[in-house]
């Protein structure tokens, strides 16, 4: 540590105690030499910038109803809310809230002083308690604005929220937004939430979009307000049933909105309610079979996290192609993985013999052949390029479904396939990824952003097995740009569609470059995190360790880059901007 470094901790420690400091070790490396602390204060709206923002004149300057329902607030609290939106740069807003706190006289006086100094506030006080979606539906009946964006009692938004929302606003009238957020706790900015782009998978695994949520009052009005049958995980409902009905959906990259952390909140003690998670459940199996999908759902260890398992209809049949170039110890472990642990059975297997020179090769793939009838091994005989050979491969399947697989995989959950292909039976789903871990149970791959090294990166890994982390997104189903092709399942239809893999790129980019020709058919790519397989790929090994490879190697991704400059432009929609792509994954820029 250098002498900078060393007098930085120092102060921190100085200053928050030395209980803070694992909180500087994580947030420190998160943000890649600085506390999120630091980070958070550089980044807000200075007060120049916020008087900017208070002169600025939009072409259209919608009323957003801010909805609060209180129940025994804190006065510091409720004080520090309501403030927070008296200090927003944009003023066309209204304040309704509801308070179901039994007539506590503290905050009635309170209210009533801010009521008489400000028009904008609507103020109602129940005369019951009948939860916390009866008393937010209360509040909506007060709101006379185009949108709705719903604020907790104890929580804040920043003082340019609004001002973003609305300038997202003159782009285009947007049905749903949603912004990034943080926690606060005794005053401190912590726990950053840098969320991607609308992932529906991500939104089924936990509600990931929480705050600040706008959505327009015609939708509210469609979908009925909230159910007090998810109360605990009413919003979650709530965010559901508004995006079924939403035709486009913005996330504004700025954390815009700060939830605070207390002994009661479900952020400070997720066991203080075990009830909202139940809750999250239901209203996720409500989506799914308003959806009409068929599947069930799981509730994980992690407080708040769902596991989503689609049925396989008819269990159609998979073909398994794998290609191979002698290496047989590899490829005995992963034909006997697969043979032995799947539980799902109805499958093909089309070895791709490329240019093997060990007898014991063509011994072994006559053993096969012989002792399983789905097994079938085809030659390619001209040079290697990974491209050309899984599409000489595929030509020999019969399956509507493609499994590509390395020969140095091993699968691990029995149920690996049958949850990849529950993914890739959806109608908008057009390649699915697996959670692929070293031998050393480290993740090799979960998950491809599009830009770093001007081509694309994997992320999440050489984390452990059960490391969660950032966001959880290494443990729980969602959304990506790219997965890799060692274990990428796809559809027939497809890869069909749009002529396979590209054998220009020979053996870099390919399976990238495949998924990014599903997205340009408005397709997702999902990461499965509960369909694990090793993938014995050295950590050491160099793939480009001569200068005939590395001069390859720089001409594909010259293509790549070529080809899907506008990705490498505009940044990848599954991670976010403000995550530097010149850095490791999930640390944010200075």
């Amino acid at each position: 540590m250098n002498r900078r470094a060393a007098k930085e901790v120092l102060s921190y420690v100085q200053s928050h105690g030395v209980k803070g400091l694992k909180g500087y070790i994580v947030n420190r490396v998160m943000t890649a030499g600085r506390p999120y602390e630091l980070w958070f204060e550089d980044h807000k709206a200075s007060e120049s910038e916020l008087q900017e923002q208070r002169r600025m004149k939009f072409a259209w300057e919608p009323k957003i109803s801010i909805i609060v329902p209180v129940y025994q607030t804190p006065i510091e609290y409720l004080e520090n809310m309501v403030e927070s939106v008296l200090a927003q740069s944009y003023e066309n807003w209204e304040l309704c809230i509801a308070d179901g706190s039994g007539g506590n006289q503290l905050i009635i006086d309170r209210m009533q002083q801010y009521c008489a100094g400000e028009s904008r506030i609507k103020y109602r006080v129940l005369e019951d308690n009948e939860g916390i979606s009866i008393n937010t539906n209360k509040a909506l009946e007060l709101a006379s604005g185009e949108y709705i964006g719903l604020l907790d009692h104890d929580d804040m938004l920043a003082p340019n929220a609004l001002y973003e929302v609305v300038a997202q606003l003159q782009e285009k009238p947007w049905d749903v937004l949603y912004s990034d957020e943080d926690m606060v706790c005794d005053g401190k900015h912590c726990n950053p939430a840098f969320k991607p782009d609308f992932s529906i998978d991500l939104l089924r695994s936990h509600n990931y979009i929480t705050h600040f949520f706008v959505v327009k009052k015609s939708i509210v009005d469609c979908v009925g307000g909230f159910n007090k049958s998810y109360d605990g995980s009413q919003d979650y409902d709530f965010v559901f049933r508004c995006i079924e009905k939403a035709e486009s959906i913005c996330h504004i990259p700025s954390i815009l909105y700060h939830w605070r952390i207390h002994d009661q909140s479900v952020a400070g003690n997720p066991e203080s309610k075990l009830y909202a998670y139940d809750a999250g459940k239901r209203a996720i199996e409500a989506h799914l079979e308003r959806c009409g999908i068929s599947a069930h759902v799981e509730m994980m260890s992690l407080w708040g996290m769902y596991h989503v398992v689609y049925e396989t209809p008819g269990d159609p049949l998979v073909s398994i192609v794998i290609p191979n170039k002698d290496h047989i110890d590899d490829l005995k472990r992963c034909i006997s993985s697969i043979v032995e642990k799947s539980a799902y059975t109805n499958y093909e297997i089309i070895i791709v013999e490329n240019n093997s020179e060990e007898e014991n090769t063509f011994r072994y793939y006559q053993e096969l052949q012989e002792q399983y009838p789905v097994i079938k091994v085809v030659e390619w005989k001209k040079a290697f390029n990974y491209s050309a050979i899984n599409n000489y491969g595929v030509s020999f399947t019969e399956g509507e479904y493609f499994l590509f697989l390395n020969n140095d995989t091993e699968l691990i959950s029995p149920g690996a396939i049958q949850e990849m292909l529950g993914h890739c039976m959806r109608e908008e789903v057009g390649a699915v990824g697996a959670k692929l871990l070293y031998a050393d149970d480290t993740v090799q791959h979960a998950g491809v952003v599009i830009g770093f090294g001007n081509y694309a990166g994997h992320v999440n890994s050489n984390i452990k097995k059960d490391e969660c982390g950032y966001m959880n997104r290494a443990v729980i189903n969602c959304d990506y740009s790219a997965v890799t092709a060692a274990c990428m399942m796809t559809k027939r239809s497809l890869f069909e569609q749009v002529e396979g893999f590209d054998e220009q790129f020979v053996v870099a980019c390919n399976d990238v470059d495949y998924c990014l020709k599903l997205r340009e058919l408005n397709k997702l790519i999902v990461y499965n995190a509960f369909a694990e397989w090793y993938h014995y790929e050295s950590k050491s090994r160099g793939y480009e360790d001569t200068k005939e490879k590395q001069e390859r190697f720089r001409k594909e991704i010259e293509h790549f880059g070529v080809k899907w400059k506008k990705y490498l432009d505009h940044g990848d929609p599954f991670y976010n901007k403000n995550f530097s792509v010149l850095l490791e994954p999930f640390r944010l820029g200075s």
